[in-house]
């Protein structure tokens, strides 16, 4: 009886025995023989499951994306206040450490693709992609406002903060010396200095 084989499930493995090749190649340097070498497949196999390398790429942002949403879910479980897990929204762009920045330089050259080639499953994938964080977002903002944390209106502040972090990735990406920690820092700040309920002594 021949094997079946799970064609979604080795897609993604596939994806994920090669994902670092973005960060040590690049994006637009990434081949489909590498990918194969490094999945220790054949060229062929590889596209029964991939239609071209920009479909490799998009599988391997979107296992990252992924993992990227459950750190973040995971990272504000205990967090106390709005304004901290707010922070926690912007780790993505706030955070220099070594591994960020190699998962930030990815995202960066797969937006490079995704505004360079008209691809819809990418801009849909993006569009998932910000309705999940805002979504998360606007739960976090009202579960501040019924804490009595925030004053009501805060939830009017939703999609500015989306916009403003999109902002900052875009600057962090095409500005020299741009501080984003900084950046994020003064604005959250000062955001939440006004939208926090003041408990009179």
């Amino acid at each position: 009886m021949p094997k079946i084989v799970d064609k979604v499930q080795k897609r993604k493995d596939i994806a994920l025995s090669c994902q670092d090749l973005i960060y040590d190649v690049g994006v637009k340097k990434l081949t489909v023989a590498q990918v194969a070498k490094t999945a220790g497949i054949g060229k062929g196999t590889v596209y029964e499951y991939f239609e071209n390398k920009d479909d490799i790429i998009f599988e391997i942002i979107n296992i990252h994306i992924q993992k990227h949403h459950e750190s973040f879910l995971e990272s504000i479980k205990n967090v106390e206040t709005t304004r901290e897990k707010v922070f926690h929204f912007f780790k993505f762009v706030m955070d220099d450490s070594e591994e960020n920045l190699k998962h930030f330089n990815g995202y960066k050259e797969y937006l490079s693709v995704v505004l360079s080639d008209e691809n819809y499953d990418m801009k849909f994938f993006n569009n998932t992609c910000h309705l999940f964080f805002k979504e998360q977002l606007k739960k976090i903002i009202e579960e501040g406002i019924n804490k009595n944390e925030l004053i009501d209106q805060s939830i009017n502040f939703v999609d500015g903060l989306m916009h403003f972090e999109k902002g900052v990735v875009c600057a962090k990406m095409t500005q020299v010396e741009f501080d984003a920690k900084k950046a994020c820092e003064d604005f959250v700040n000062n955001l939440f200095d006004n939208l926090e309920v003041k408990n009179d002594k």
